[in-house]
């Protein structure tokens, strides 16, 4: 059998080269491939907050976190890590899944306390919106109570930050709690608020957690996934597994704080150690005061040397002695 003609040196270089190419590409799959389905064991990402951290600025999540809420936008909160049995890979789509029912548990306090808190919030962000606008707003409280990034209550999650000048809802640290709700519009937005917490669901607005008004642009805007426009505003959830049903896992069990801002409890007072003198139980010695020699001319202070404040009786105009 006849050997072979060797290979020229120029078909040798392309085929080198076509190999690199090839697991070069390899390698990035591999990598992207990783990232997207790590394993659910192995720790979250630096960064976990809902929005994208700034790679030129670093820092800059926790500096959004702090900043304070501007009128007609709501809050962002860090999120907790991934639980072990979430699906990192999971990124959701971009269909709207709504909400499942809200089922409003406690005793009859509790109740009155959600209702008022829920109130609160539709009158003050929404409150001269359509219904759709209000019912949007209503949704997006009752998925924050569900989601393990808020509190747990309707009250904790409306005045959440409240306690610091980093509200949650601005209207909670702005002053606007100031004004005199018109009965009316109260009234209005009550019902939306009893509606919501009867299981009333506003589907079109699904799982958002987030919303802004079209006056606003804010800091996380882009980094979440806009769900829909109504009333005044645009309503966003969180990108990933964190914006998907399953992460809704929180549960409704009552206990809510009292209705209003939260305020910063003082701090507790220092007890100090105060050393404690002997003191004999014998009583001293009394010792008479020596009895005042009478002057043969008495003296007497002028009347501007008396304190202002003092008043002299009559019986002691000559003696000089104010009364105290």
């Amino acid at each position: 059998m006849a050997a072979l003609p060797p290979i020229n040196r120029r078909v040798r270089r392309i085929g080198g080269a076509a190999l690199l190419l090839v697991g070069g590409a390899i390698a990035v799959r591999a990598g992207i491939a990783a990232r997207e389905h790590r394993d659910p064991s192995a720790p979250p990402p630096p960064v976990a907050t809902g929005y994208e951290a700034d790679d030129h600025f670093p820092g800059a999540a926790q500096l959004l976190l702090d900043a304070p809420v501007r009128r007609g936008e709501t809050g962002t909160a860090p999120l907790p890590a991934l639980p072990a049995n979430a699906d990192a890979g999971d990124l959701g789509d971009a269909s709207i899944r709504p909400a499942r029912p809200f089922v409003l548990r406690g005793s009859q306090l509790d109740r009155a306390r959600a209702l008022r808190c829920l109130t609160t919030a539709v009158y003050y962000e929404a409150g001269n919106e359509p219904d759709a606008g209000q019912r949007a707003v209503a949704q997006v409280v009752l998925n924050r109570v569900r989601h393990p990034a808020f509190p747990a209550t309707v009250c904790g999650v409306v005045f959440q930050g409240s306690n610091r000048p980093v509200c949650q809802f601005s209207f909670a640290c702005d002053g606007a709690m100031a004004r005199v709700p018109a009965p009316s519009v109260w009234l209005r937005s009550r019902r939306v608020a009893a509606r919501a917490l009867s299981g009333d669901v506003f589907a079109p607005v699904g799982l958002a957690t987030h919303y802004h008004t079209y006056a606003v642009t804010p800091s996380w805007n882009r980094a979440l996934v806009m769900t829909g426009v109504f009333g005044a505003h645009f309503f966003h959830r969180w990108k990933g597994w964190w914006g998907t049903p399953a992460a809704f896992t929180d549960r409704y069990i009552g206990m809510e704080p009292m209705p209003g801002p939260l305020r910063p409890l003082p701090p507790p007072p220092t007890l100090e150690a105060v050393p404690v003198p002997n003191v004999p139980l014998v009583p001293p010695t009394f010792v008479a005061p020596p009895t005042p020699v009478a002057s043969a001319t008495p003296v007497v202070e002028p009347k501007d040397t008396l304190p202002p404040e003092s008043q002299v009786l009559d019986r002691w105009k000559d003696s000089g002695k104010p009364l105290r």
